[in-house]
């Protein structure tokens, strides 16, 4: 879900925890690989699909270069596994990064970083725990009011720290209802819609993880109102979250929290099936 546009900066993670030096010199070999090879910035972006602009912020050590994005760029850039062997490294100082949030999100997190069941329901776009980097930076690029890009890229980052979530053992169990439409708006441009929609489908393949498509096509909706979050944080009651137009809301009112519940349930039973949900999502990945 969406933050608030106010909030204090502090540092990042990666300033905070001592990992900077790690991106750091990330950045400058990648430098030294690309210019070795004789590729510019832009040429270096276009063909790992991704901006300029990353690729310079990754190479100042402005950005944090992905696990996935070292892997592909280690081939381009005929590095040797010389990036695909920092990947490894990446993952652990993510793992230890600790997570700033605005204050106002700060006791969701920690419910969700404990909780052992998952429900969301998406309406405008595809989850935050479910969405690749260059989505997220998108997202947060073209929210209004603008944000800068210290708070977009802090923020980028903090949502892809909350997807370590998928690493822990035992596993939480997660379920999704997206309205179809989610998978059609092509948040990012054509390149990061087809990457969105790819991660989708490994993410959907997880025992842990079920995917529901409500086809836009439904004659029956229970709920005409905003996107929400149900959890059960271990050994306590299960509780909701809502946020609309900026206004967050954690409801821990049993009989609201019931509700809300009911309606994913209603929900759930009018989408398609996770098998189902998988291969249309596979099919629109056909048709591009």
């Amino acid at each position: 879900m969406a933050m608030r546009d106010h909030e204090e900066r502090p540092e990042r993670p990666s300033r905070a925890d001592g990992t900077a030096h790690l991106f750091s010199a990330l950045g400058k070999q990648l430098k030294v690989l690309r210019e070795h090879t004789g590729m510019s910035q832009r040429e270096l972006g276009r063909a790992a699909h991704c901006g300029e602009a990353l690729i310079s912020s990754m190479e100042r050590g402005v950005r944090t270069p992905q696990p996935d994005f070292l892997l592909r760029v280690d081939e381009l850039l005929d590095a040797r596994g010389v990036l695909a062997a920092a990947a490894d490294d990446v993952r652990e100082a993510q793992a230890k990064a600790r997570t700033r949030h605005p204050d106002w999100y700060r006791g969701y997190a920690k419910l969700e970083a404990e909780a052992v069941e998952l429900h969301h329901y998406c309406n405008q776009a595809v989850h935050g725990l479910l969405q690749i980097e260059d989505y997220a930076r998108a997202v947060f690029t073209c929210r209004r009011p603008l944000l800068s890009e210290e708070v977009i890229e802090k923020r980028v980052m903090d949502r892809l720290a909350r997807q370590q979530i998928f690493e822990r053992w035992p596993s939480p169990a997660f379920t999704y209802v997206l309205e179809e439409v989610v998978l059609q708006r092509p948040i990012g441009g054509k390149a990061v819609h087809r990457r969105q929609l790819e991660h989708l489908v490994r993410v959907g393949s997880k025992r842990n993880v079920d995917l529901y498509v409500l086809p836009t096509s439904s004659e029956e909706h229970p709920n005409l109102d905003s996107a929400f979050n149900l959890l059960t944080p271990k050994g306590r009651r299960q509780v909701a979250y809502t946020e609309a137009q900026g206004h967050p809301r954690l409801v821990t009112d049993p009989e609201e929290v019931r509700l809300i519940a009911d309606r994913y349930g209603s929900m759930r039973g009018l989408a398609l099936s996770p098998r189902e949900s998988v291969a249309l999502i596979e099919k629109m990945l056909g048709e591009r």
